[in-house]
Formats: C-alpha cells, structure tokens, sequence
C-alpha cells in the first residue's frame, strides 16, 4: 500500500530512497583507507582509487536496489515495517523497473572492473566478478545469503577486507596480511549496522520467513553482535601501533569507542523501531569518523 507521506514525492526523492545515500559510506570508508595507507607508501595510483570507488558505490547501490527488489518479491517487506520506506513495497517504483535498474548497475559495475584489468590482472577482475554475484544473492537467487543468515559474513567480508586490500592492490600492486587485517575494521563496523537493522525487524522477518542471524539466535545475540564488533574494530588499530609502524598513527580511529558507548546503551536498553533507526545511523557515523581518524593516522 502507498504511504501517504510519499504521494507527493518527485521522481528524484524517489530514486534517492532507492538509493539509500546513508548506506554508502559502507563501501566508500574501506576504498578511502586502503587509498590513504597506498598514499603513504608512495605507490598510490589516484586513477586506480577513483576507479575503485566509483565500483564501490555501485555495488552498495545496486546491492540496495536488488535488495529492495527481491525484499518485495519475497513478500519480507510490508506497510507494517518500522525502517525506511522500501520503494518498490510502497509502489513508488515498479519491481520491473527495479530489477533493470540493479542489472545495469551491475553491468556498469563489470565494465569498471575491466578498466582495472590491465593494471592489476585476473585477480581483481575476479573480485569484482564474485562482488557483484554477491550482491545478487545477498537477496536473490535459490539461497538468499541475507535469509539464510549469511548476511552479516557478507557484509563482513566484502565491505570490509576485499574492497580494502583490493583497493590498496590495485594502486600498490602488493599486498600484506596487515593490509587484510586493517580491512576487517571497516567491515566490523558495517556488520554491526546490519546487525542493528536485523534487530530492529527482527519480528517482521520472523514472521516472513527471513533467518537473519537475529532471528535465528534471538534478540540477545544481535546486541552482543553489536557490541563484539565495535570492540574488535577499535581493536585493530591497537594491533596495528604494534606490528606496522608506518602506520602507528591509525591508532586514533580507537576513539570512536567513546562516542560508541550512547550508541551500544541505546541498543541494550531500548526495541522501539525509531531509537533502533537512531542507533543505525549513530552507528554510520562512528563508521565514517573511523575511516577518517584511521586514514589521516595513516599519512602523517
């Protein structure tokens, strides 16, 4: 059914909620470290990175776009929802024209991959290949990794150590264990925003047959899972002032723990949807000021 707070919406507003700009930093903030520990060794490629970034963005957002697709096709989203309208449930978009539109995307998302190829190899070509099966599948497909509570070791894994060491590969053309490592921070803390999203529809989903790891293992779970993932993101950087000296400064981005506590006090204490919505973009923020500490402690 059409909300009616969204009747009067032009077709830019629209698309723009498709889009769901505040999700975008979930692949921008792992290119943007990976480009500032490449600057620092003086083997960065700017060309290679812009590239890298425009394929980031793409994904995220036709990631966004199957997602809202599939979400409906698959009966998971309805009017009774608490998050964000989803475009293609509330009528604001035909799932016809939302299905052409992730596909071009993705197509787009190839070609940039090609670009890269001649620099960096099959290897690249490859990730971007698996990268954007996966956002596919993410929803769609015979087993939907986000039904079937893979979702978050998605999230994890290509939000977080793939776009981050593949971004630093294709400028450095070399690459270290520290470098994948480094990429699990950023990914942590995109995880820990999926797993406020699955908290906060963890009864909806239950209910539309979406086995989200919240759903599987309850409530309780998901907030530790929050919590677990913050830790461990701030913790990288510590380990990092450690083992890799040339970067010792990205020990600031630990300082987002601080403005986390309200955040992780929010979660544990409160299961409306709008303090949960709260808490999800709260939980963006710490991931950009955690890229930007952490990519200004790598140059300087």
């Amino acid at each position: 059914m059409l909300k009616c707070q969204n009747q009067n919406l032009s077709k830019f507003e629209i698309w723009l909620m498709a889009i769901r700009p505040k999700t975008l930093f979930a692949g921008i903030a792992p290119v943007l470290i990976g480009t500032a520990i490449a600057y620092k060794t003086g083997l960065y490629h700017w060309l290679s990175a812009a590239i890298c970034l425009f394929i980031a963005i793409s994904i995220q957002i036709a990631t966004n776009f199957a997602n809202d697709y599939y979400d409906f096709i698959n009966g998971s989203d309805s009017d009774k929802r608490t998050g964000p309208t989803r475009v293609t449930q509330a009528g604001l978009i035909k799932p016809q024209t939302m299905k052409i539109s992730y596909i071009l995307l993705m197509i787009i998302t190839g070609l940039l991959g090609l670009l890269l190829f001649k620099r960096a190899g099959w290897v690249i070509l490859i990730i971007t290949v698996i990268s954007i099966t996966s956002g596919i599948l993410y929803t769609g497909g015979p087993y939907p990794l986000g039904y079937n509570g893979l979702g978050d070791i998605f999230v994890l894994i290509f939000f977080g150590p793939v776009a981050l060491a593949g971004t630093y590969y294709v400028q450095t053309l070399t690459l270290d264990i520290n470098i994948i490592i480094i990429g699990f921070g950023p990914g942590l803390i995109s995880m820990a925003m999926l797993a406020v999203n699955n908290l906060r529809d963890v009864d909806e989903d239950r209910l539309s047959g979406k086995r989200t790891l919240a759903v599987i293992f309850g409530k309780t779970f998901a907030k530790w899972e929050f919590l677990v993932c913050i830790v461990l993101a701030c913790l990288i950087p510590v380990y990092i002032f450690i083992a890799c000296k040339p970067c010792k400064y990205s020990i600031m981005s630990s300082l987002i723990l601080l403005p986390a506590i309200p955040v992780v006090k929010t979660i544990f204490t409160h299961t409306d949807g709008s303090a949960l919505n709260e808490s999800l973009a709260n939980t963006g923020k710490l991931l950009i000021l955690y890229s930007i500490l952490f990519s200004i402690g790598s140059v300087i």
